[in-house]
C-alpha cells in the first residue's frame, strides 16, 4: 500500500487521490507501476467504504470484475464492481450507500446486485457476464460468499464451455469487422481490436476451461506491451480512450522510450499479430479437445488423408505423417506449407513445433526440390497469406529469408498502404499469382514479388537496398547467373514504370527511350515489371489500381515494346472529334464549353475556353467545387483555343450535371465566380489534410524532353490543390504544356512540365516558393 495516502476518505478524495497519481507533479510512474498503484488506491478505499456502508457481517460481499478484478485497472476505466449476497433484507440499502458516493464524485461504474444464483444465471445467457465472473477478486464482506460465487462461475464455464464456443467465435468475428487488426490499422483499437486486449481475454477463458494451456511468454510481453500502451494513451489523452490517434503516437512511443510513433507501431503489430496467432490456433485447439455428441460421437479420432510426400491432412489440420523425417528432409518444411496453402487448411501447432526443433538449414546453395517447393507456395493465391503469418510466428519463415527481419512488423511510411511491410509483400505474391500466365517467367515473378520491398526498414534508398539484397538471396536460392540478374533488375526497378506512367508524359519519345535503356532493352523484364507494378498496387490499398492508371501503364509498356522492337514510336494522339467540334465552336463563339465521356469505366471532362493564361486552375477549381478528383490533365490548343482533358472520379456521390459546370467555368473565367473562397467554405465543411500531415516537398527534373523540365510536388492532399497550384503556376510566368495527379490515400504526387521564357535558378527558386505557398 505504499502508493495510497491515509488522506483518502471520501469518493471525492478518491478522484483527487488519482488524479495526483495522473498528474505532472508526481514522480512519474511507469506503466505497470501506475497500474499496481490505481489497483492498490482503488482496493484499499472500496474496502474501507464498503465496510462503511454495511458490507460487512455473513451474506453479503463485495467483487471485483473488470479491470480491477485482474489487477490491471488503466487510467479513468470504470469499476466494474458485484453485491454479491444470500438474501439480506437490507441488501438494496447497502448497495445505495455504495453506488450514490461513486456516482456523485463523477467515477464511472458499472456495478450489479445479485445472489449467487441470479449472476450464474445471467452468465448462462451473456458471454460477457460468464468472462467477467471469471477474474472475480474479493475486495470486502462475506469471504465465504465470493469464494462461493467464483467457485461456482469457473465450475459452469468449464461445464458449459462445449456449447458455447460457436458464440465465442462469433463474438469475436463481429467485433472484428467493427474494430480491424491493430497489426494493420492506422489508428488501433488497442482493446477491442484483432490481437488486442479482449482477444487475451478470450485466451484466459479458454485455459480456465482447461481448453488450452496457458499462454506462453511471448503472448505475456505483448500483454504487457498492450496494457502499456492503453495506460499512456489514457495519460495522455487525460481521459477514457482505446483508439491510438496518430497525433498521440509520438508522445505515447516517447512515454515507453521508443523513437516515435512508426517504432511503436511496429512493437504494436508484432504484439497485436502474436495476440491474433495465439488465437487461431486456441479455437482450433479447444475446437479439437472438446467431444462431439450424437451420431458422431463415435468417430473420436480424426482422419489422415494423404497430401504430400510426409503430408497429411490430420482432421481439419495439415501434420506430418507419421513415418515423416523432418531432419533428413530439407525441402519438407516447404512441402507442408505448400500443401496448407493450396488446400487453405491450417498447420498444426504440433508440426510447427517440431519443424522448428528438428527441420535442417537449408544452406546455399538450395537444393532443387526445396527451391520448387517455394515456388509451389508463393503460386498458391491467398492460402499463402495465412500459412507464411503461421511459419513467420514460429520463427520457420526468418529462417528460410534471414532478410526477413528488417520488414517483420514494419508499419508503412503512407497512409494509402493498409499492411505493414512483410505483410504487403506476401499479399502482393498472392496477386501475382493470379498474373503469372501473362509472363514467360512465372517463378521469378513470384520471386520478385515476395522481395521487390525487401530494402525497407533500413537508412537507404530501399530499391537500391533491395537489388543488393535480392542477389543475395537468389545466390543462396540457387538460381542462375542470368535470372539473378534478373530478379537483382525487378526489386531495383520495381517502381520505374508506375512512377513513369503517372508522373511523365509517355508520349514524349525521350521518356520511353529513357525506360528502355534503363531497362537494357529487355522485353522479358518490361513483362515482369508490369505485372510486379500490377500486384504491388492491389496489394497496397483499395483504389490504388485503377482503371485509369491501368490505361496509363499499358500504353506505356506498349510504347516500350516498340522502342524495344526496333519500330516507330506512335505520335500523340490528334484532338478527336468532339475536342475539335467544341474548339470550334469556342474559336467562334468565344464562350468555353464542358463535354463529359465515358469510356470503358473511364470518365473524361473536357474544357475549351480561348487559349489565356489561368485556364488550367480556373478549370480545375471548377471540378473541384464539384468533387471531381483528378487524375490527369492533358493540355493542348487549336486554332486559338485552349483544350484541357481531365481524367476524372467523383470524391464521392455521382457526376456532376454538366451544364452546370459549364455555367460554373463561365463565371470562374470572366471572374464572377470568386473559386478560392468557395473552395475554402467547401474546405472548412469536408476538412482539410490532418494536424499532423507531413509537409510538402517538390524535386526537379530537367532530362525529359528538350525546352520543358518537370516540377514534381508530393504533398498532402486537398480539396482544390490543383487550382491553388496551377493558379500559382501560372501567376510565376510558366506554361503548363501537360500534368499528372496521382493520389495515393491522403498523399498526392502532381508533376507538371513547364516551359518559360528562362527557368533559371532563380526563377525556379521564385516557383518553389509559390507552390509550396499554394500547396500549404
Amino acid at each position: 500500500m505504499e502508493h495510497i495516502e491515509p488522506a483518502v476518505v471520501t469518493a471525492d478524495d478518491l478522484v483527487r487521490a488519482r488524479d495526483r497519481l495522473l498528474g505532472p507533479g508526481r514522480r512519474r510512474l511507469t506503466g505497470e507501476a501506475l497500474r499496481e498503484a490505481l489497483v492498490d488506491l482503488h482496493e484499499f478505499w472500496l474496502a474501507a467504504h464498503a465496510a462503511q456502508s454495511g458490507v460487512d457481517g455473513p451474506g453479503v460481499a463485495l467483487v471485483a470484475v473488470g479491470g480491477l478484478g485482474r489487477c490491471e485497472l488503466v487510467p479513468y476505466s470504470d469499476l466494474d464492481l458485484v453485491l454479491v449476497h444470500t438474501g439480506r433484507k437490507d441488501v438494496k440499502a447497502i448497495s445505495e450507500r455504495l453506488w450514490y458516493p461513486l456516482w456523485n464524485s463523477g467515477i464511472g461504474l458499472d456495478h450489479s446486485v445479485r445472489t449467487v444464483g441470479e449472476a450464474l444465471r445471467v452468465a448462462s445467457t451473456d458471454l460477457r457476464t460468464a468472462t467477467g465472473l471469471l477474474d472475480l477478486r474479493y475486495l470486502a464482506g462475506d469471504t465465504e460468499v465470493a469464494r462461493r460465487l467464483a467457485d461456482s462461475a469457473r465450475q459452469a464455464w468449464r461445464a458449459g464451455v462445449r456449447t458455447r464456443l460457436d458464440e465465442m467465435t462469433e463474438s469475436a468475428r463481429r467485433r472484428w469487422v467493427r474494430s480491424g487488426e491493430i497489426a494493420h490499422r492506422v489508428e488501433p483499437d488497442i482493446k477491442h481490436g484483432r490481437g488486442g486486449l479482449r482477444d487475451l481475454t478470450l485466451l484466459d477463458g479458454l485455459a480456465i476451461a482447461q481448453l488450452i494451456d496457458r499462454p506462453g511468454v511471448d503472448v505475456t510481453d505483448a500483454r504487457a506491451l498492450l496494457l502499456d500502451v492503453r495506460t499512456e494513451l489514457r495519460r495522455v489523452a487525460g481521459r477514457p480512450r482505446d483508439v491510438l490517434r496518430a497525433q498521440d503516437g509520438d508522445e505515447v512511443a516517447a512515454a515507453l522510450d521508443l523513437p516515435d510513433r512508426f517504432a511503436l507501431a511496429r512493437a504494436l503489430s508484432s504484439a497485436a499479430r502474436t495476440v491474433a496467432y495465439s488465437v487461431d490456433v486456441a479455437l482450433r485447439t479447444a475446437r479439437a479437445a472438446v467431444p462431439k455428441r450424437g451420431l458422431f460421437a463415435l468417430r473420436r479420432t480424426p482422419t489422415r488423408r494423404p497430401l504430400d510426400e510426409g503430408v497429411v491432412l490430420h482432421g481439419n489440420e495439415v501434420a506430418l505423417a507419421r513415418d515423416a523425417h523432418p531432419a533428413r528432409d530439407p525441402a519438407l518444411l516447404l512441402r507442408v506449407a505448400g500443401a496448407a496453402a493450396r488446400t487453405n487448411h491450417p498447420v498444426a501447432p504440433g508440426t510447427l513445433a517440431r519443424l522448428a526443433d528438428s527441420a535442417p538449414e537449408l544452406r546455399k546453395p538450395w537444393p532443387r526440390e526445396a527451391r520448387e517447393e517455394l515456388l509451389s507456395l508463393l503460386g498458391a493465391g491467398t492460402g499463402l497469406i495465412d500459412v507464411v503469418e503461421a511459419l513467420d510466428r514460429t520463427g520457420l519463415w526468418g529462417r528460410l529469408f534471414p532478410e526477413w527481419g528488417a520488414v517483420r512488423d514494419l508499419p508503412p511510411r503512407d497512409a494509402a498502404h493498409m499492411w505493414t511491410v512483410d505483410r504487403h509483400l506476401v499479399v502482393a505474391t498472392a496477386h501475382a499469382s493470379r498474373l503469372a500466365t501473362r509472363v514467360s517467367r512465372p517463378d521469378l515473378l513470384l520471386l520478385g514479388t515476395l522481395v521487390h520491398d525487401i530494402g525497407k526498414g533500413r537508412q537507404a534508398d530501399h530499391s537500391e537496398v533491395g537489388a543488393a539484397l535480392a542477389t543475395q538471396i537468389g545466390e543462396r536460392l540457387g538460381l542462375w547467373p542470368h535470372d539473378i540478374r534478373l530478379l537483382t533488375a525487378m526489386v531495383r526497378h520495381h517502381l520505374l514504370l508506375p512512377h513513369t506512367a503517372t508522373r511523365r508524359d509517355v508520349e514524349d519519345e525521350a521518356t520511353v527511350h529513357r525506360v528502355v535503356e534503363t531497362l537494357d532493352g529487355d522485353p522479358v523484364l518490361l513483362e515482369l515489371l508490369h505485372a510486379l507494378a500490377e500486384a504491388d498496387a492491389l496489394a497496397t490499398g483499395p483504389g490504388t489500381w485503377t482503371d485509369w492508371k491501368a490505361s496509363l501503364m499499358a500504353d506505356l509498356v506498349h510504347r516500350c515494346r516498340t522502342a524495344m522492337a526496333g519500330d516507330p514510336l506512335p505520335g500523340p494522339e490528334p484532338l478527336d472529334d468532339i475536342s475539335r467540334t467544341l474548339a470550334t465552336t469556342v474559336v467562334t463563339t468565344g464562350r468555353p464549353d464542358v463535354v463529359i465521356t465515358t469510356t470503358d469505366g473511364t470518365t473524361t471532362v473536357t474544357v475549351a475556353a480561348p487559349d489565356r493564361p489561368g485556364t488550367l486552375s480556373r478549370a480545375a477549381g471548377v471540378l473541384a467545387l464539384n468533387s471531381l478528383e483528378v487524375h490527369a490533365a492533358t493540355l493542348r490548343s487549336y486554332e486559338g483555343a485552349a483544350v484541357d482533358a481531365f481524367t476524372v472520379s467523383p470524391r464521392f456521390g455521382s457526376l456532376p450535371d454538366v451544364a452546370l459546370l459549364r455555367e460554373q467555368l463561365s463565371r470562374a473565367l470572366d471572374g464572377s465566380l470568386s473559386l478560392p473562397e468557395k473552395l475554402a467554405a467547401k474546405e472548412r465543411d469536408y476538412g482539410g489534410p490532418p494536424a499532423d500531415a507531413p509537409p510538402a516537398k517538390i524535386l526537379w527534373f530537367d532530362d525529359e524532353s528538350t525546352g520543358a523540365v518537370v516540377l514534381e510536388l508530393r504533398a498532402p492532399d486537398r480539396i482544390g490543390l490543383l487550382h491553388h497550384v496551377a493558379d500559382a503556376l501560372e501567376r510565376c510566368g510558366a506554361d503548363i504544356r501537360w500534368a499528372r495527379v496521382a493520389t495515393l490515400g491522403s498523399t498526392v504526387v502532381d508533376s507538371f512540365a513547364l516551359t518559360a521564357p528562362t527557368l533559371d535558378p532563380d526563377h525556379r527558386a521564385r516557383i518553389e516558393h509559390a507552390v509550396l505557398q499554394a500547396a500549404h
